[in-house]
């Protein structure tokens, strides 16, 4: 199995240690992981702004960086949904088809491809996910409450192989941060607004670290709490997953 590891621009550029645990813990369950060094942003920054005309190049790069391999992990789900949903180049539209069928989001990835069913980590904390509406409502990583389906949530279920982790039992456990990229500075005040109503939730349940699948909705919070000067750690769940 050849496993590519693409690592998000914010998370290269803002939080590296995110892809050290990404890669950390793929290595401890066996894997042979690769990280194709010309691999560049995928392009979702300008699609979202309405400019997808923009990301030509960056397709074909990322077309080029990573073709060949049986399957590319990331550890963000804003990323991967963007990848699957636009990922096109006229000149390569065969490969670029096998490449959308081949990316996974990290949890996504260890419960659905390596159907992992145990950990030997440990951690000792209260801890509140947050799962990001591209993860959740994009992926199908976990169930939303609108849909009135079945509950299921694969990064729940991989936190509850990690011995001493408690689980915050959260009121809104689906509802959006309000980091919707480029939507947190055209909407600041409505932005900020939603994060704060989910670290009420968090702080009510005496919560003492915050995790989920995206750096970018974990960094919108991080934000907030660093503002506010509250006593909770926030972590991608790779790190936590690891043993970081």
């Amino acid at each position: 199995m050849r496993v590519a590891l693409f690592v998000p621009c914010y998370v290269d550029q803002f939080y590296p240690k995110v892809a050290i645990a990404t890669l950390k813990l793929l290595q401890r369950l066996g894997l042979e992981v690769e990280f194709p060094a010309g691999q560049t942003c995928c392009g979702q920054p300008m699609a979202n702004g309405g400019f997808e005309h923009y990301t030509a190049g960056c397709n074909s790069n990322f077309i080029k960086s990573f073709s060949g391999y049986d399957h590319i992990v990331c550890p963000s789900g804003s990323c991967v949904l963007h990848l699957k949903d636009h990922l096109h180049d006229e000149k390569q539209e065969a490969e670029a088809d096998r490449i959308r069928s081949r990316v996974y989001e990290l949890c996504e990835f260890l419960t659905d491809i390596v159907d992992l069913q145990s950990l030997d980590v440990s951690f000792p904390h209260k801890v509140a996910l947050h799962q990001g509406c591209h993860g959740q409502r994009g992926l199908q990583l976990s169930a939303s409450s609108e849909r009135v389906v079945p509950f299921f949530s694969k990064p729940l279920r991989l936190l509850q192989m990690v011995h001493g982790l408690e689980l915050a039992p959260l009121d809104r456990p689906d509802e959006c941060c309000g980091f919707g990229g480029t939507f947190c500075v055209s909407e600041e005040a409505v932005s900020s607004a939603m994060g704060l109503s989910r670290i009420a939730d968090y702080q009510q349940h005496e919560a003492t670290v915050l995790t989920g699948t995206d750096m970018s909705c974990l960094m919108h919070q991080e934000g907030l709490i660093r503002r506010k000067q509250l006593p909770i750690k926030v972590m991608h769940i790779a790190e936590i997953l690891s043993g970081s």
